[in-house]
């Protein structure tokens, strides 16, 4: 049963002439359902004042807010450079190894070749764990040595990019606390030293669907940091509330690119909003 057909079903009949007390378990409803506070109150509007069917009024609201901006990924004729960020645990460094995929077996890349530099240097599992997904998928990596600054190692990988003339280059930042603002500060960083050799593409930002609210802090966080470009949405496997992810473009404005719906390789999937919100009821 989809996210929202519930609510629906229980309130098909809510109109003008609603009691507050109905109105008021929709409001509740809503909120649960983790639309978030602006959300919710607009879609609260449209159940007050509207005619028609509930769900018309309700998918209206919802794909009214969604950002208008492309959300396929900016590939260009030269090297395509692309920033991945994120908080740890969001899965940004398996994200990484599915984007590689992506790039090097389908889509709109046509099996182009790919680069993955882990600058996540902080921990040396997440360097390990991304040689370990270039292996797998079958593309080049790039890794400095141990506790090496982020930037230098991102600088170096750009440089073998341009030098050895591949398609894609991802970069796997250090996962990091949107609190902690000197290693937000070291992400511009990265940022401004990759585009002395080549410019950044994409700043493709990491969000864990069963955060809920809290992304949208997050998000704004980084935003301050460098200009996130695309988000991709995490953990979306059917355990997580998806009326966060609708609340996160809303407030925001930056699209959604991806959605992962699954541990494997090819679950990452573009993300669709009409699908999407027709999926809800």
């Amino acid at each position: 049963m989809g996210l929202l057909s519930k609510l629906v079903s229980k309130f098909s009949s809510l109109t003008q002439g609603a009691s507050a007390e109905t109105l008021a378990d929709f409001e509740l409803e809503l909120l649960t359902s983790d639309l978030g506070p602006t959300l919710t109150r607009e879609v609260m509007d449209a159940a007050r004042k509207g005619r028609g069917d509930l769900q018309d009024r309700i998918s209206s609201v919802l794909l009214a807010g969604m950002s208008p901006r492309p959300r396929e990924i900016a590939v260009s004729d030269r090297l395509t450079t692309i920033l991945v960020v994120g908080v740890n645990g969001t899965g940004k460094t398996t994200t990484v190894a599915k984007l590689a995929y992506l790039f090097r077996s389908s889509g709109t890349s046509n099996g182009k070749r790919v680069l993955l530099t882990a600058a996540d240097t902080f921990r040396a599992a997440a360097v390990d764990q991304l040689e370990t997904w270039a292996s797998r998928v079958v593309v080049d990596f790039h890794k400095g040595t141990e506790r090496a600054d982020p930037a230098a190692v991102a600088f170096d990988g750009a440089k073998r990019a341009m030098d050895e003339k591949f398609d894609i280059h991802l970069i796997d930042t250090a996962g990091r606390l949107h609190t902690e603002s000197n290693l937000m500060s070291e992400l511009a960083k990265v940022r401004r030293v990759v585009e002395k050799v080549t410019p950044v593409d994409e700043i493709l930002l990491v969000l864990d669907a069963t955060t809920g609210q809290n992304a949208i802090i997050q998000a704004k966080e980084f935003m301050s940091a460098v200009p996130i470009t695309g988000i991709i949405v995490t953990k979306m496997d059917g355990s997580a509330k998806g009326g966060s992810i609708l609340a996160v473009e809303r407030e925001l404005q930056i699209p959604i690119k991806f959605i992962g719906v699954g541990e494997g390789m090819e679950d990452l999937r573009p993300f669709d909003p009409e699908e999407f919100v027709s999926g809800l009821f």
